[in-house]
């Protein structure tokens, strides 16, 4: 456990639980016109921050410690988003604008007739809570089963992987997929019985968002210290030598792929009650190279420098699409060139050359030392 959390890990989750337990309490605490008030908005904006990290955070397990570059973990974020929307849907029942008890209200205004065979079970919260992890890596074991089997890597990975994504965002897209078609899953109304739009529903899915980032951060930093996070830097750093002394590399690399996927999915599940709906949009290509511009201003292979830059990114991205929404797309593009030709290792990495060239202070109370030609 000690080898486990390091120095940044135990910053790092004592700001995470700081950050989430606060504002909770001063969103319900503090009066409305306090300064210390934290309102309604803040609170589904922290989650949906929360869950960017999250995603941040699994696209790092494989790009920063096994060399994958992704650039289709978009899709199992909106997987994960999808298996949740599905159940939403299912607990809106009779509530919907048709009043149909089984179908969702877009069924009803394409004339289905009764559900398609991959939406049964999913009036079951546990059975969407497994849905969102199982999903995304069933697609992840079969994309990495033959991609690294075949020996694809770098930069032809990343394109096939985009190519996963935008045909995914095309099938989507199509009304007889049964998804919702271009206005995908939306109207959402309970989880679990609770009113979605309770101040103490949010306040409990941007907690359990929270959590989901600080179990994330643990399983990938038990992972990439263990040996096997040994033997999958030793893939990333010098893949045909791991290969040569023994190590099945395709075996590792889909193993740290398919829980990348997994966690992606948990982020996306979260993030689709907090915001309100999940349509084909998540699957765009741009999205997962947004993705990685997050990990790489944070700091690639550090996990909580993924995070930090997912935070900062989209707190940068709430502000200056207000501001200058016009050169958003132009501000991000510089970002991401100015932090990979001046500060390849990213905001954390910059931050810890600071602090190793900071001066140390001399214990007080030494001898002085002997100068050349003293007596």
């Amino acid at each position: 456990m000690l080898n486990l959390i390091d120095g940044k890990g135990r910053i790092f989750l004592t700001i995470l639980i700081v950050i989430s337990v606060g504002a909770v309490m001063l969103n319900a605490l503090a009066p409305v016109g306090s300064p210390v008030h934290v309102p309604n908005y803040m609170i589904s904006l922290i989650g949906k921050y929360l869950c960017y990290a999250l995603l941040a955070l699994s696209v790092d397990l494989i790009w920063g410690y096994a060399g994958i570059l992704s650039l289709g973990h978009g899709a199992f974020f909106a997987l994960g988003g999808y298996a949740m929307g599905m159940h939403l849907m299912r607990e809106i029942g009779d509530r919907g604008v048709y009043g149909n008890p089984d179908l969702p209200d877009f069924m009803v205004f394409l004339n289905w007739q009764e559900l398609p065979w991959y939406w049964m079970g999913s009036d079951s919260p546990l059975f969407a809570i497994i849905m969102c992890m199982a999903a995304p890596g069933l697609l992840a074991f079969l994309f990495g089963w033959f991609a690294f089997r075949s020996r694809v890597t770098g930069v032809y990975l990343s394109i096939i992987s985009q190519a996963m994504t935008f045909a995914l965002m095309l099938a989507f897209f199509r009304n007889d997929m049964g998804f919702g078609g271009n206005n995908g899953l939306t109207d959402f109304k309970t989880f679990l019985g609770l009113d979605l739009q309770a101040d103490a529903t949010r306040a409990g899915l941007m907690l359990a968002s929270a959590l989901a980032l600080a179990l994330g951060y643990l399983l990938c930093r038990w992972m990439t210290t263990s040996k096997y996070g040994r033997v999958l830097i030793a893939v990333r750093d010098a893949e045909s030598r791991a290969r040569f002394v023994g190590y099945r590399v395709e075996h590792y690399k889909l193993f740290a792929f398919v829980v990348s996927a997994m966690i992606a999915g948990v982020a996306g599940a979260l993030y689709t009650p907090q915001v309100g709906i999940i349509n084909p949009s998540e699957f765009q290509p741009a999205n997962s190279i947004e993705i990685i511009v997050w990990v790489a201003v944070g700091g690639r292979g550090t996990l909580v420098g993924a995070a930090l830059g997912a935070v900062l990114v989209n707190y940068a991205k709430t502000y200056l699409t207000g501001a200058i929404p016009e050169l958003w797309l132009f501000a991000l593009g510089g970002l991401f060139i100015a932090v990979t030709l001046f500060f390849p290792k990213g905001v954390l990495g910059v931050m810890g050359d600071l602090m190793a060239k900071r001066p140390r202070r001399k214990p007080t109370g030494s001898a002085p030392t002997m100068e050349a030609g003293d007596d």
